[in-house]
């Protein structure tokens, strides 16, 4: 099949410079935000500002360790109310065309991910574009950055850790969102019998518990208030901790108490993706500059592997939002 489009052959040119070569691509229907088929039939009448279980959870985090839930980024007005039915959209859980990627990124990334992608992940898992993620097909395939990143995150953990060969894998996701890379991760491997999502942000649980439950893997994954994390992981301990752009947008106060909450229940890794892309992998910044891994090394977690988001220098310029990965073991 040849490609027609304009931003089709911008991308196969850069792709064949690079190595690659890309099919086809198609901007998708899908990615209009709202579109009626991407919502189930309950969305309007639960995803709204004035659901009773959401203003509970504004009232117990209100209540909370300010220096938890205070943050440097979030704010009432970060999550309009639209947005509740869009959360998958590009907004500020998932950046994927305000940045100015286009097609030509999503194709280099795809095609880059793909030739990494250690456990056929690409294949298993499907993007439907629901809640108004935008979505593109690429030869063949649908794909978007969550997606993307979670097929790029996992195959990290997987290269570092081995987390397939696991007999089960138990894990907990600092910053969690929506639950996009509980999703992926559930469905794409068998053995994660534990999966807890857990934010600072309440508008995030009050999401994370419907999507989680939308996609039918509460059986495995669950949203945790910030309110109750230390209690439950006091009865259900976990082997991983995640975070994924969250640490990046806390204050170190925060940063702080989650680091002293992993220690205490005894987590033996965590991965880390920050904003900030000026470290090369010695530094791990926040969005305002300040390095985190003497606060880490505080707490008792090693660096023990970092590496560029794209391993080819090529994708890593072009390609969507790279970043570093970062993991840690504790001592």
């Amino acid at each position: 099949m040849t490609t027609t489009s304009f931003p089709g052959r911008v991308a196969n040119y850069l792709l064949r410079r690079a190595g690659y070569q890309l099919l086809s691509i198609r901007r998708q229907d899908s990615d209009t935000a709202g579109s009626a088929p991407s919502l189930p039939g309950d969305a309007h009448s639960y995803l709204r500002p004035g659901n009773p279980r959401l203003r509970q959870l504004e009232r117990d985090y209100a209540s909370f360790d300010r220096r938890v839930t205070e943050s440097v980024q979030w704010t009432s007005r970060t999550v309009r109310g639209h947005d509740l039915l869009n959360f998958r959209g590009d907004n500020a859980y998932v950046w994927q065309v305000q940045g100015g990627e286009r097609e030509v990124n999503y194709a280099i990334s795809a095609s880059h991910i793909e030739s990494v992608d250690n456990l056929g992940l690409l294949d298993r898992l499907a993007e439907d574009g629901a809640f108004g993620a935008h979505s593109f097909a690429l030869g063949g395939r649908s794909v978007s950055r969550d997606l993307l990143d979670s097929i790029a995150e996992i195959s990290f953990l997987h290269r570092h850790l081995g987390i397939a060969g696991k007999r089960e894998l138990r894990v907990v996701d600092v910053g969690a969102g929506y639950g996009r890379l509980a999703h992926r991760m559930v469905s794409g491997l068998p053995n994660v019998t534990r999966y807890l999502c857990t934010d600072a942000i309440p508008v995030s649980t009050f999401i994370s518990e419907y999507y989680l439950r939308f996609r039918g893997i509460e059986d495995r994954a669950r949203a945790v208030p910030v309110t109750e994390i230390e209690a439950v992981l006091g009865e259900c301990p976990v082997d991983l901790a995640i975070n994924i752009h969250s640490f990046s947008e806390c204050r170190i106060s925060a940063v702080a108490w989650w680091l002293r909450v992993l220690r205490d229940h005894n987590v033996g890794h965590l991965m880390v993706a920050p904003n900030a892309l000026d470290h090369g992998g010695t530094r791990l910044l926040t969005n305002t500059r300040e390095d985190l891994m003497p606060l880490f090394a505080e707490f008792g977690f090693e660096l023990a592997a970092s590496e560029p988001k794209y391993s080819d220098p090529f994708v890593q310029k072009y390609g969507v939002q790279p970043t570093w990965y970062y993991l840690f073991t504790a001592r």
